[in-house]
């Protein structure tokens, strides 16, 4: 049957929350969190375990070649383009229980709750897991999401290696989950993404959902230093090429950088690999990695012109080469403003509190929004905490954003 009363339905908190512990005893961290990084065993088995609740419930299974994951709950006419709706079930080196996992099993749980109550839809509904999100272990992040809306070449992503220069693509076929076709993106009609707020916004307030009405802008890049071997006591200070050092002065000057653009700018370089990185031994070679973020995109490109600015500086005052050998962007989007109304109006009817915010973090939503119609759902998280195996969330004020999505979702899908 169609549902002739929109924005009722309530999913089943406890079975949403059954499904989420059963996922964050797949890969554990060293305390209370996970650490299941892309393409790795541990990945693999979330992935298996998705796709066998998928299954379970209904779901067509198809896997596009950068292993990203589509489960499909037809409609009443085949013809129209599906309601996307999912995020990633990889976490961080050190990650938490709720980081993007919450999005997935949330969309799981709207087409278990729609399949409770034997409601059609008039377009298929479908939850896509994507690949990588969190680029720990391939960079850059998003890139299954980036590879499906046309950002990255899917040769390239393919191609690409980690620290121990395993290739993506290599490692796709070991766990199974290299796909053959690829999806068209221009064959879907939206896109919706529920996430923990990773902030602290929500929480304080006492507000159940934000409405993501875009994201601040953020620059990434890689810079090789390339110094050379030398004694660390008899070698005098002119004659050392230094590529720790190179590597310290980025450091220390972006981090600069992210205090004079307070309290809206952030900068940092979040890895820095060190070669030999052994005692008595000047460095030969170091990798650092800069991410500047603004929510005005102006400032945020000023800011990483000054990151750049720093290469020369840095490469004259530890006597070093230093390469520029990758970029990236991310976040310059605002989402579809009939999206977001709709978010609202749904959040309304249910007397869901609500406010409208920005994401400073990166959403695979974000490569989305270029191809379809896109809304973001924020829901609160304890003290901000994120990308920490301290994260936690709470089912009290997380149950009420989930049934904005199961609502939303419902009321786009019979259109």
């Amino acid at each position: 049957m169609l549902l002739d009363k929109p924005n009722t339905l309530e999913i089943n908190d406890q079975r949403l929350w059954d499904t989420l512990m059963v996922s964050a005893t797949i890969g554990p961290g060293k305390s209370t969190g996970l650490r299941r990084l892309a393409l790795s065993d541990e990945d693999k088995k979330m992935r298996d375990q998705f796709v066998r609740w998928c299954v379970t419930a209904g779901c067509k299974i198809a896997i596009d070649r950068v292993g990203n994951i589509f489960a499909r709950r037809d409609g009443q006419d085949a013809s129209l383009s599906p309601v996307l709706m999912g995020s990633h079930l990889d976490t961080q080196i050190a990650g938490g229980k709720y980081d993007g996992i919450l999005g997935v099993l949330s969309g799981l749980e709207v087409i278990r709750t729609l399949n409770d109550r034997n409601i059609e839809t008039r377009r298929p509904i479908e939850v896509v897991c994507w690949t990588n999100e969190e680029g720990v272990r391939f960079q850059p992040p998003m890139m299954g999401a980036g590879a499906f809306a046309g950002a990255h070449e899917i040769d390239w992503v393919l191609s690409q290696t980690d620290d121990e220069g395993i290739v993506f693509g290599e490692e796709l076929q070991r766990i199974g989950y290299a796909g053959e076709t690829d999806r068209n993106p221009a064959d879907i009609d939206s896109y919706f993404e529920l996430h923990i707020e990773q902030g602290p916004i929500l929480e304080e307030e006492g507000i159940d959902v934000g409405i993501v009405t875009g994201g601040f802008t953020s620059f990434g890049a890689q810079l090789i230093m390339k110094g050379e071997h030398a004694h660390s006591g008899p070698t005098t200070m002119k004659q050392r090429k230094d590529a720790l050092v190179g590597a310290a002065v980025i450091v220390a000057k972006v981090n600069e950088i992210g205090w004079d653009y307070e309290p809206k700018g952030r900068a940092t370089c979040a890895r820095i690999d060190v070669s030999p990185n052994k005692y008595g031994i000047i460095a030969d070679h170091a990798e650092v990695t800069i991410d500047v973020r603004h929510p005005d995109p102006d400032l945020a490109d000023e800011m990483y012109q000054k990151a750049l600015a720093l290469i020369p500086v840095a490469s004259k005052q530890a006597n070093v080469e230093i390469a520029l050998v990758k970029e990236w962007s991310f976040g310059n989007v605002g989402f579809n403003p009939d999206m977001v109304n709709l978010i609202r109006s749904v959040a309304s009817d249910l007397e869901v509190p609500h406010k409208h915010l920005l994401s400073a973090a990166g959403h695979d939503a974000y490569h989305l929004s270029e191809i379809a119609p896109t809304a973001m759902i924020f829901t609160p998280c304890k003290g901000g905490v994120s990308h920490n195996e301290n994260e936690h969330i709470e089912r009290s004020y997380t149950i009420p954003g989930v049934n904005v999505l199961l609502n939303a979702v419902l009321r786009r899908a019979n259109s």
